[in-house]
């Protein structure tokens, strides 16, 4: 079983205004085959715990520790984080012209396995995942997110998670974008993964939608970033029924 550890973590990003602490003491203890939605208000610092977990240089941890299995994952650069087994599916995937998505991901299985795959269970995995998130095997010969609609990004970000298999994903607004048909795909290709790999999952969103495919066993309520409020599922049905007003007027 693999655990993720967040204690007091706090993180700064430089603005035109200065210096603007985002993170401000945030909690949360993640174990494998756990599914924790975290939910709250545009601002609130979601995607920030995001970034600041997967090591974007755009945020500045200040203060606090994040531990994967023990191991301290601030002290990693972010391709050790990767092949620790943090993965992190972008809420805007970026395209990477002149790359394949082929070579891509095995030049990713490769960073994170230590080995390269061979090639020809390679192939079948690549395709055999493709099939199961209806994408087009063309797609394996077209660059990075080059031309593809956003419905294409998140499948393919899904598309590495089965294949790369991390530890712990983090999901940030993965269904941002979606329509009803990608959205159940999509969330068919999460509930899989953790079926198959005790996968924990950080599910990062504003809407309960996506909560109705991929089930949470925890919810947390991010608010001007910390934490205000943790429950089961059924705080998300609360939060659908009365939106985050009282936690904003508090």
């Amino acid at each position: 079983m693999s655990v993720l550890e967040i204690k007091d973590l706090h993180a700064t990003v430089e603005t035109p205004e200065g210096t603007k602490e985002i993170l401000k003491g945030v909690n949360l203890t993640l174990r494998s085959g756990e599914t924790h939605a975290i939910m709250g208000p545009n601002g609130s610092g979601k995607s920030t715990l995001a970034y600041s977990l997967a090591g974007h240089p755009k945020y500045e941890i200040t203060s606090g520790e994040v531990l994967l299995d023990g191991e301290d994952v601030l002290e990693m650069s972010v391709d050790e984080r990767a092949k620790a087994g943090l993965f992190l599916a972008m809420q805007y995937p970026v395209e990477v012209p002149g790359v394949t998505v082929s070579n891509f991901l095995r030049t990713a299985k490769t960073a994170v396995a230590g080995e390269a795959p061979k090639l020809r269970e390679w192939v079948k995995d690549v395709n055999s995942a493709m099939e199961k998130l209806r994408m087009d095997p063309q797609f394996a010969q077209r660059n990075v997110n080059e031309g593809f609609s956003g419905g294409e990004k998140k499948r393919h970000e899904i598309l590495q998670m089965e294949l790369l298999r991390p530890k712990i994903a983090i999901l940030d607004e993965t269904d941002s974008g979606l329509d009803v048909d990608a959205l159940r795909v999509v969330s068919e290709g999460v509930n899989r993964v953790k079926e198959e790999s005790d996968l924990g999952v950080m599910l990062i969103t504003h809407y309960t939608r996506i909560l109705k495919y991929i089930k949470p066993d925890f919810v947390h309520v991010f608010v001007n970033g910390r934490v205000a409020e943790e429950g089961g599922p059924e705080l998300a049905e609360r939060l659908e029924a009365e939106g985050y007003d009282r936690f904003l007027t508090a």
